[in-house]
């Protein structure tokens, strides 16, 4: 038998866990030929059939299933090496890191600062999506850490409790209730707010009919930055995180105003799997919590 390859034994755990080999590519960022090599050279090290190969794909033969609880092992041990042994300034890796706007317009820079100081040579790759799209990615392993609107409630998934993000009612600094009740705001302007396929959205919605009745008003976007363009356009009146408005607050461009109440405040988690274990995803996963929890206390 030849000598054993770890990255043959990973390649063959993702095939197995993700149920074939384009998402195990994508879950370890090579090509899908890549991968069939990858199994095509485990298979020939152990002089073993591991799959049955037919128009259905992929299927683990009697010894394939063996080998899982085997390769796993070996992952483990992988692990506990790099977690122990391996200095954190010669571990190279990809951490593939999936981001909500809120935070990428906020934190995230200190966030990926601390990380390269932590992990010079783990190259970092970023994809900002809403957290819907997030947790997806995030269960069909096509990202490592998720940092979302959440906790993403699947057995599989590890969630770190992030601090929220408060919210504010804003509206074009020259626009004034003709009645001078700012509460009317909302009743009679368009409320602009997050994509419908979010648990913001669905809770304002809520709130909305509950407050002002079903014949408001919503527009909604995928992004905050156009959120607060309409706003400044005069076009509607938005709930927006509090730490992204302030600039736009600062320099007259929008006001706050107070309905009497306001959305609850947007609670984010680093999520990532539990199974495999990494050392440097729940590092990361720690560093968002100390990142975020710095950059609230600046902003007290």
């Amino acid at each position: 038998m030849s000598r054993l390859n770890i990255e043959q034994l990973r390649t063959f755990l993702e095939v197995v866990r993700l149920g074939g080999v384009r998402k195990a590519a994508q879950s370890l960022s090579i090509t899908q030929p890549a991968v069939s090599a990858r199994i095509k050279s485990l298979e020939d090290s152990l002089a073993v059939e591991l799959f049955y190969r037919n128009s259905g794909g992929l299927t683990l033969t009697k010894r394939g299933e063996m080998l899982i609880r085997y390769a796993e092992q070996f992952e483990h041990l992988s692990e506990q090496v790099t977690a122990n042994i391996i200095a954190p300034d010669a571990i190279e890796q990809q951490l593939r890191l999936g981001v909500a706007e809120t935070v990428a317009q906020s934190w995230l820079p200190d966030f990926v600062s601390a990380l390269h100081h932590r992990f010079p040579k783990v190259e970092i790759e970023i994809d900002v999506d809403v957290s819907t799209n997030l947790r997806e990615r995030l269960l069909d392993r096509e990202i490592d850490l998720a940092i979302l609107l959440g906790p993403v409630s699947e057995a599989t998934i590890s969630n770190i409790i992030l601090p929220g993000f408060d919210m504010a009612w804003y509206v074009a600094a020259d626009t004034r209730s003709p009645d001078g009740d700012d509460g009317a705001l909302i009743a009679t302007r368009p409320v602009i707010t997050f994509a419908r396929n979010t648990r913001p959205y669905r809770e304002l919605k809520r709130a909305l009919f509950e407050r002002v009745g079903p014949r408001v008003q919503i527009f909604s976007s995928s992004s905050l930055s156009a959120c607060f363009r309409l706003v400044e356009a005069g076009l509607g009146v938005a709930a927006l995180p509090r730490i992204l408005g302030h600039e736009l607050v600062a320099r007259g461009a929008l006001r706050t105003f107070d309905p009497g109440w306001l959305p609850s405040p947007l609670q984010f988690t680093a999520s990532y799997l539990g199974d495999p274990k990494s050392h440097v995803v729940e590092i990361a996963g720690q560093l968002a919590l100390a990142t975020a929890r710095d950059h609230g206390d600046k902003n007290i």
